[in-house]
């Protein structure tokens, strides 16, 4: 993100917020919760960058095709 360096007392102060907010039992369900989408976010990127490459491929193959008949 630009414009965006969080260093040491930034992020203390995010922490204590955080755990003011959240509470101590609910911050392990959160980060859970947090690498669960994550990880589902990174599987459509993954998803999405497969089926292009599939959809660019056919589209020259039949590119191709259509310019031999």
């Amino acid at each position: 993100m630009i414009g965006f360096d969080i260093g040491g007392p930034e992020g203390i102060i995010i922490l204590v917020v955080v755990l003011v907010l959240f509470g101590g039992s609910q911050i392990p369900k959160l980060a859970r919760n947090l690498g669960r989408a994550q990880k589902e976010f990174k599987d459509g990127i993954e998803e999405g960058s497969r089926s292009a490459g599939e959809s660019s491929s056919s589209d020259s193959s039949s590119d191709s095709s259509v310019s031999k008949s």
